[in-house]
């Protein structure tokens, strides 16, 4: 045996059971926080929120709850109390000691959404939502009416009882419900600062989706606005449409909205079109956004298409022999929401993203196919509306392929060059290549003596490009500006944009710091998002910050990127008494100012971009996506820590 050998047999021999670890309890999730919530980041922590918010919405969905209180409290902690029956107190039957409430605070996989008489439906499916809030909590207080007596326990550390669950007094006025507070464990997550905007935009799509059902949210922090917000809808859905189009003029005033129940599962949908030209679905399960789509979405597509074809022939709108119209045209402008109910739900993970139930894909297609039919014939008019509108996306997509066609012929990948104006780097390697994408000729002038002309690129762009969001295809891609920046990416657009063909790893807004050039940075992230969403996805999209202002101390110069950056620096520098200089635009700042500039000392300059330095992660970019809030919310997963929105 060589000394190799004998090597590998010793380590082999010393692998025994002693170094199989087993993790008891709620040790699991402490471990692997990320394999429950997804992340130990925002959405993670937020995540703790939903499943509590969660139990009181299935508690609704039983017809048991009208209202849930969600308070974030002055400590840093988060109640959420229902009306709901309550957790069951009285002995687990498995767990011979332990109260039915501490069995599902304590154990993995133990609650009752498994089939038995508990729940018809809920949103609940793997029983680990109380056990991993209690596990990722430093501190978590139950209190649970039931049977005319108020139940409390106390949990800490991560979940270790403190006690038995004990009576502490009679419920208020008889009343039945769970109340749960508790404190995320700062061990764990990144932050435990919740952020109210995210935590109100949540209870508002459970008030929409579970008619009548009063949520009202509190937020006790300091400085926080202490008034309570309530949200409740007796429209349900239909309202819920009605929000979303708010800030888009609706195509007619109607609302569609049907239903279909069976034993075990039922469908509630509610749609309108507007004026705009993107597709807004959004479809749920069990309460549950499923912002992949599934089966019930997928049937809801495919019915719809068939049921405006079917009305537009029927009522001679289309030309015999015509094509008709693809699900693309009919979707163009769309606002539809899509929601059932089934016991037995296939999620796809803990996070719920996508539903697999093949059979909700019948019931959904045939719930539209019947009673959207019969809501075209009882609305003619409105029906009569939606063909038109579906007709005119059918002859804008005709014309936005021949621009596409056009586009491709003309585009660098086919040997036509690069745009005019576009001041390219010479390095051919795109890993290493950067696009700034200036406004104006005087700002590209100092931005091109500023780069290293080897790997850095400058494509001025002429004032305010056309915005995407409020044109069809075949309007954009006849606009000059637009047409050059598909041309300087050479990757294509839309469904044709090909990651692998892009000239540029990195494409940079580098815009005024002005009203102006905020302005340019939306129009140009919208345009991003909508027509080369995958180059946004993987990152290669950044926004540059100007600074405003520049400062002298002593022999150096100062930059300071707003208004209340230069107030910061007042206070740290009460005795400053020179003028500032205002940087409005990058055509005023020389090219030594554009090279030297940065706002933290210890980053580089704005010719120097990196991930870190200048991105949307920095909370310096603005976008534009009205009140399409799965939209939002992917845009931050995908690329922001925290995005503000500027409404144009």
């Amino acid at each position: 045996m060589n000394a190799e050998t004998k090597d590998r047999t010793a380590t082999v021999s010393q692998y025994t059971a002693s170094d199989i670890t087993v993790l008891e309890g709620l040790e699991p999730v402490r471990k692997r926080p990320g394999m429950y919530i997804g992340s130990t980041g925002p959405s993670g922590l937020h995540h703790l929120v939903w499943e509590i918010v969660d139990n009181g919405v299935d508690e609704a969905m039983a017809g048991y709850c009208t209202r849930i209180d969600v308070t974030l409290l002055a400590d840093g902690g988060c109640r959420v109390i229902d009306n709901g029956r309550g957790i069951p107190i009285d002995e687990h039957p498995q767990y011979k000691g332990k109260s039915a409430a501490e069995v599902v605070y304590t154990v993995l996989h133990a609650g009752g959404k498994f089939g038995g008489g508990g729940y018809k439906v809920s949103g609940g499916l793997h029983g680990v939502g109380a056990s991993v809030v209690n596990a990722l909590s430093t501190r978590l207080l139950l209190e649970v009416d039931r049977g005319g007596k108020r139940h409390r326990m106390e949990f800490r550390d991560g979940g270790q009882p403190v006690g038995k669950l004990e009576v502490v007094g009679d419920a208020p006025r008889g009343r039945t419900g769970t109340s749960v507070s508790f404190w995320p464990d700062g061990s764990i997550f990144e932050e435990t600062d919740f952020r109210a905007q995210t935590i109100t935009e949540r209870l508002q799509v459970y008030a929409f989706l579970n008619r009548n059902l009063e949520i009202r949210f509190k937020d006790e922090r300091p400085g926080h606005d202490p008034e309570p917000q309530v949200f409740k809808y007796a429209g349900g859905i239909a309202d819920y449409v009605r929000h979303l189009n708010a800030t888009k003029e609706a195509l007619f005033k109607r609302v569609a909205a049907y239903s279909v129940s069976e034993d075990t599962q039922e469908v509630e949908v509610a749609l309108q079109w507007n004026t705009g030209y993107y597709e807004s679905i959004h479809s749920f399960a069990n309460g549950i956004a499923t912002i992949e789509g599934g089966m019930h979405e997928d049937g809801f597509r495919q019915a719809l298409t068939s049921v405006i074809n079917k009305f537009a022939k029927s009522r001679n709108l289309v030309k015999e022999g015509a094509d008709g119209l693809t699900g693309e045209d009919v979707r163009e402008g769309l606002t539809a929401i899509v929601s059932v109910r089934l016991t037995e739900p296939q999620f796809e993970g803990q996070t719920k993203a996508k539903l697999g139930n093949t059979a909700m894909r019948s019931l959904v297609a045939r719930a539209t196919n019947e009673k959207l039919a019969e809501w075209l014939e009882e609305n003619p008019k409105e029906g009569a509306q939606v063909v038109k509108k579906g007709l005119d996306a059918q002859r804008a997509r005709l014309a936005a392929k021949q621009a596409k066609d056009l586009t491709r012929r003309k585009s660098a990948l086919d040997g036509a060059g690069l745009p005019g104006k576009l001041y390219d780097c010479s390095s051919r390697n795109a890993h290493e290549c950067e696009l700034f994408i200036v406004e104006g000729n005087s700002a590209a002038g100092s931005a091109v003596k500023a780069r290293d002309p080897r790997t850095q690129a400058v494509l001025p762009i002429r004032g305010k490009i056309l915005n995407v969001e409020k044109a069809r295809v075949d309007k954009m891609l006849k606009n000059a500006e637009i047409q050059a920046l598909i041309m300087a990416i050479g990757a294509g657009l839309s469904e044709d944009f090909d990651l692998t063909k892009i000239r540029y790893g990195k494409v940079i807004i580098l815009a005024d710091a002005d009203v102006d050039g905020s302005h340019i940075r939306t129009l140009l992230l919208t345009f991003f998002l909508r027509q080369m969403k995958p180059f946004v996805e993987a990152g290669h999209v950044y926004v540059a910050q100007p600074p405003l202002y520049s400062a002298e101390v002593g022999t150096s110069k100062v930059y300071l990127k707003d208004d209340s950056a230069r107030a910061r620096f007042l206070v740290e520098h009460p005795n400053y008494n020179k003028d500032f200089n205002r940087l409005k635009g990058l055509g005023e700042m020389d090219w030594s100012e554009l090279k030297e500039t940065t706002i933290d000392p210890d980053k580089r300059s704005l010719l120097q971009v990196t991930m870190e330095e200048a991105s949307v992660a920095d909370n310096i970019c603005s976008i534009l996506m009205g009140d399409d809030v799965e939209v939002r919310r992917h845009f931050i997963q995908t690329n922001a820590k925290d995005v503000r929105f500027l409404d144009i």
